[in-house]
């Protein structure tokens, strides 16, 4: 199943994607939810039943792909988790060892964008770089889980443009901060469930490509603590709740690693792409 969000009426909305069409499902299945954490908490039952109103959907209940305008998957998740430093080659390019402990750092909903709508370089720095990451979303609530069991609480999976201002994540032994601007997160365009990939999504070709050039190319399985890693590590601390985003870090190639570096720029479009799971875009734009 892939499941989206798009803007209708000033609100958001969750639509279904099948090829190149959208089924509303607050017209298709006007019980359901309309938030994907709502969707997720609800359990097997909702996605069946989207499933079989998406079967039966006719009418203004089928849009076309072409002409939504998408929303973030969801800005009501309990936490948005993130991991730094999570391949050795992107650690390695920024001067750091290999780590022995995931960098855990969060991020706030004000910081997401979604796809096709801009990402915002501030006024305060130039600073402004890409890194494609993948995102793992929590179906199930969790403390203290096994790494066996880990993957049996993931719903399913995203992309993520952790648009970073280099300059402020240096200002202090925390990256939050350089982490957290406004509008500058690109997240989306979809959710694929967890039985549409391989386990823990491993083993899929990551991108970022700048106007077209392609700036990161490696594979998941290179990242150092992988997604069932991370959820046992992550519960030994806090409970995760349906709908937690978790993001999982980048590989080399940043535009702070090169010689000279590279910053997004207003005019640039920004694109992340993860095999079998689709395509981020992101234009960027200064801040007004």
């Amino acid at each position: 199943m892939r499941i989206l969000a798009f803007e209708k009426n000033g609100r958001s909305a969750l639509g279904l994607r099948r090829d190149e069409t959208v089924i509303d499902l607050s017209l298709a299945a006007p019980d359901l939810p309309t938030e994907l954490v709502d969707f997720i908490a609800a359990g097997p039952e909702a996605r069946k039943a989207a499933e079989a109103a998406a079967d039966k959907a006719t009418g203004e209940a089928v849009l076309p792909l072409a002409g939504i305008r998408h929303a973030v998957p969801t800005r009501r998740a309990s936490k948005i988790v993130c991991l730094g430093l999570n391949y050795a080659d992107h650690a390695a390019e920024g001067g750091h060892k290999r780590p022995e402990y995931p960098s855990f750092f969060m991020r706030g909903p004000h910081s997401l964008v979604a796809h096709n709508q801009p990402i915002i370089r501030p006024k305060v720095s130039e600073t402004l770089d890409y890194e494609a990451e993948l995102v793992a979303i929590v179906g199930r609530r969790g403390r203290h889980v096994a790494r066996a069991d880990a993957l049996d609480h993931i719903w399913g999976y995203s992309l993520f443009n952790e648009g970073s201002i280099r300059e402020y994540q240096r200002k202090t032994a925390q990256w939050t901060i350089g982490k957290n601007f406004d509008s500058t997160g690109g997240f989306g365009p979809e959710v694929a469930t967890a039985d549409e990939l391989p386990p823990g999504a491993d083993g899929l070709r990551i991108q970022s490509r700048l106007n077209g050039t392609v700036m990161q190319d490696a594979t998941t399985d290179m990242m150092l603590w992988g997604v069932a890693e991370t959820v046992a590590i992550l519960t030994e601390c806090m409970t995760l709740e349906p709908g937690d985003v978790l993001v999982m870090g980048t590989p080399a190639g940043v535009g702070h690693a090169r010689k000279p570096p590279v910053w997004m720029k207003h005019g640039d479009t920004c694109e992340i792409e993860i095999e079998k799971i689709g395509v981020l875009s992101n234009p960027i734009r200064d801040e007004a």
